[in-house]
């Protein structure tokens, strides 16, 4: 006999890169945790070392690995295990793929000007693209497009990522993925 598993949901954080993303994943993922919630973390960079080793980040690519990114957790929310996407996706089709294939989807969008993403960047990104090491970074050379109509916008410059992440808690409460607290 099979048990029956509560429907799971997915989480997309998406923004430019150094707005926030992997620090409010962080708090959000220790948040759920405190609640008793496993949930699974699908790390941009880290995949992409694995599905993507050499990757070229042009348009092709970006789109394979996007797509493969999100059968990964479309499979994990299949079998019951809540998942975080922290990524950038910096194209609006990316994440809607997700939204059309998970039924309990949600976007958060962690908003910070690009003038602040340069003078954080923690990987050095926006220096490699400055120096001509890079040539696609989302918000520089490369396009990226904020959500239309996000489920939940984060202002990652001036919100501390801990509260940021209750107002997730928060909206996943009211939309019945988790009790209330």
């Amino acid at each position: 006999m099979a048990l029956k598993i509560a429907p799971s949901f997915a989480i997309w954080i998406t923004g430019l890169p150094a707005s926030g993303k992997s620090t409010l994943t962080a708090a959000l993922k220790g948040q759920l945790a405190e609640l008793g919630i496993d949930i699974a973390v699908l790390e941009s960079d880290s995949l992409r070392k694995i599905l993507t080793p050499n990757p070229r980040y042009d348009e092709t690519e970006r789109a394979l690995f996007y797509r493969q990114m999100v059968y990964i957790g479309k499979l994990l929310v299949d079998h019951g295990v809540p998942v975080i996407f922290d990524a950038t996706a910096n194209l609006r089709v990316y994440r809607d793929q997700a939204r059309a294939e998970i039924p309990r989807f949600f976007e958060i969008y962690v908003e910070v000007p690009v003038s602040i993403c340069i003078e954080r960047d923690p990987k050095g990104i926006y220096r490699q693209a400055k120096e001509g090491g890079a040539a696609t970074v989302p918000g520089v050379q490369a396009q990226y497009e904020p959500p239309e109509n996000p489920d939940l916008v984060i202002y990652g410059d001036r919100e501390p990522s801990e509260s940021a992440a209750q107002r997730v808690v928060a909206l996943l409460a009211r939309k019945g993925c988790i009790p209330a607290r």
